[in-house]
């Protein structure tokens, strides 16, 4: 008998009256794994964990909802012919990209409220959101969704009739697709978590490189799914996101790394050079007087305040933002 990955029996469970499906038990579990990963990541770079949750009230409500427009904008012919259809999400259909760009935009709005270094949040959040959707893809499986096209390989997912599509009525074993996203989320989560730690990566450098991996993976794994989808020119609608995306996050990587190296050099350039070169050279004059900055914590022999960015090298926490590293925020 042929090795394959056997389909699901049942999509849930019940829990008294109610019936718990495992598509949206994986989101709830995703959800939590991700908030409970940005608060030790933004707690480590001095930053408060009340704002996680303050983000997370606001951003996952919106993600859910724009990834479900995005869904029903992308994918008409798939909502499920009742009347509440378009809010089915229990049924599967969230968009990712729609969820992403609608969570962030929200996210970003709470972060700057409270007066905190959004890009630097964003960093933050950038691993977390990968674990999160490769939580989320078991809950595809339960769904019997996401799957490539036929496959002999011993790793083939049984799909049972009734959810292939047609023209592939014949075939029994498909590509495990969502299997192959959860690994890449999770090998390219580790590989953010390394860069953070071992690279000088000017925020919000991490989330373009998620936004560009991401986006990159879905390319390959658009030329292999066959499930329902809109197609324009031969080609499924997200391969055209995924390029789209790929391309305008690189891009954004590339800007924000260049304006950070340009900032620093700035900040290099401005500082006086020479700095203490004149009490070197007449000791008499200075003898028995305090350094100069000594009291009034400016840089010594300059008289001048260190600049914002050389501070944040010399160990001022990254997450201070208008309103200070507390994440407090503040009225008006």
């Amino acid at each position: 008998m042929p090795l394959h990955i056997p389909s699901p029996s049942v999509s849930g469970f019940h829990l008294g009256p109610a019936f718990i499906h495992y598509y949206g038990l994986m989101y709830v579990i995703g959800i939590t794994l991700a908030i409970l990963i940005t608060q030790r990541r933004w707690k480590a770079v001095g930053g408060d964990t009340s704002l996680v949750g303050d983000v997370a009230l606001w951003a996952v409500p919106a993600g859910i909802i724009g990834g479900r427009i995005y869904f029903d904008l992308t994918t008409p012919k798939y909502i499920p012919h009742h009347w509440y259809g378009i809010f089915a999400v229990w049924d599967g259909g969230l968009g990712i990209w729609g969820g992403v760009a609608a969570g962030a935009a929200v996210g970003v709005w709470r972060v700057r409220r409270h007066g905190a270094d959004w890009a630097l949040f964003a960093d933050c959040v950038a691993p977390a959101l990968l674990v999160a959707q490769a939580v989320g893809r078991i809950g595809n499986y339960f769904n019997k969704e996401l799957f490539g096209g036929p496959t002999s390989l011993p790793w083939g997912l049984y799909i049972p009739p009734g959810y292939r599509p047609p023209g592939y009525l014949g075939y029994t074993t498909f590509q495990p697709t969502f299997l192959y996203e959860l690994i890449w989320d999770l090998l390219l989560a580790a590989a953010l978590v390394w860069l953070g730690h071992h690279r000088r990566i000017t925020p919000p450098g991490l989330f373009a490189l998620y936004v560009t991996g991401y986006s990159a993976f879905r390319i390959f794994e658009e030329s292999l799914r066959v499930d329902p989808s809109e197609h324009f020119l031969g080609l499924r609608f997200n391969m055209y996101v995924a390029i789209l995306v790929t391309i305008a996050g690189a891009v954004w990587f590339w800007y924000t790394q260049r304006r950070g190296k340009a900032a620093v050099a700035a900040a290099t350039d401005d500082r006086p050079t020479g700095a203490g070169e004149d009490t070197a050279a007449e000791p008499a004059a200075g003898a028995g007087e305090p350094a100069a900055g000594a009291a009034d914590g400016t840089e010594e022999g300059s008289g001048q305040e260190i600049p914002a960015e050389i501070g944040a090298d010399r160990g001022v926490s990254a997450a201070e933002g208008p309103a200070g590293a507390d994440g407090t925020e503040h009225p008006g």
